[in-house]
């Protein structure tokens, strides 16, 4: 019995080693894993998804597809997110094309921040489905007015960058701070947004666009409105850069078929015109 104690005793003591050898080579790599974790490998449908302001549904971007599909062609597809969370969905997308159009439009698309917060959820839910009908995992975001905050609040809240990789965002005369003017005094949803921006992609890249018929508002938006998306953007993703258009068509409701926004998304935006060169940049005023 004596003998066999001992034995025993040993086999204890090798398996509480071996445990501990397990533990110490493992803990570093568990560590480094979270720290750096595995890559998502990007599908080659890359579509852009077009998100309408306040008031505007899912034919709001109708002209700016009338003149970006004059050289290329892309598959629209319309969807209009119910209260009850239901799709109601117009178009195809042909199985050839990288980067179809999708426009994500809302049935409750009324103005202020507890509707935007719902459009935000709204938006997760379609982008959920059509992420898994039509077999993508990264994508890029075009904004006009409110529909710039509702990607943002997207993106802070409901984004999961371990399944999903955005690649760019242009947002068209978004008002961050609303209709204040003053961007000393920061709205309740301003301050959410600078609260939460640490959970944006560091991998996006950030075009912010005012229209400036006035310098001053683009006869709705206050520029400086517009600008307070810095304070969300700036030094948290990749790259950011402001720009102003100004002139008789840089109204609030004529930006997205602005030319000169039309210009800057061929440029930034799509795929296959990011290597052309134009003067249009020259206004850029770039901030990293």
């Amino acid at each position: 019995m004596k003998i066999k104690f001992k034995k025993t005793n040993k086999f204890i003591v090798f398996l509480v080693l071996f445990l501990l050898i397990i533990i110490c080579v493992s803990v570093p790599w568990i560590k480094n894993s979270v720290k750096n974790p595995i890559a998502v490998k990007p599908t080659n449908r890359t579509p852009i998804i077009f998100v309408p302001g306040s008031s505007a549904g899912e034919n709001r971007f109708d002209d700016l597809f009338s003149l970006i599909n004059k050289e290329d062609k892309h598959s629209i597809l319309k969807v209009e997110v119910d209260t009850n969370n239901k799709l109601n969905i117009k178009g195809h997308v042909r199985p050839t094309d990288h980067e179809p159009f999708f426009v994500i439009a809302f049935k409750n698309n009324k103005d202020g921040y507890i509707n935007i917060k719902k459009q935000a959820y709204w938006l997760n839910t379609a982008i959920n489905y059509l992420s898994q009908r039509y077999s993508f995992n990264n994508f890029s975001f075009f904004g006009h007015s409110n529909g710039g905050l509702i990607i943002t609040l997207y993106l802070e809240k409901y984004f999961d960058q371990s399944k999903m990789i955005v690649n760019r965002l242009m947002m068209l005369g978004s008002p961050f701070n609303l209709d204040q003017s003053n961007p000393d005094k920061k709205t309740i949803m301003l301050q959410y947004m600078i609260a939460n921006k640490k959970r944006l992609p560091k991998n996006l890249i950030v075009y912010l666009i005012a229209g400036a018929k006035n310098y001053n508002n683009d006869d709705l938006v206050p520029v400086s409105s517009v600008y307070s998306g810095k304070y969300v953007y700036q030094n948290q993703v990749k790259k950011f850069t402001e720009a102003t258009i100004t002139g008789s068509d840089a109204e609030h409701s004529d930006l997205p078929q602005n030319k000169q926004v039309v210009q800057l998304m061929k440029l930034y935006l799509q795929i296959n015109h990011r290597f052309i060169k134009n003067s249009v940049t020259k206004n850029i005023n770039e901030q990293r």
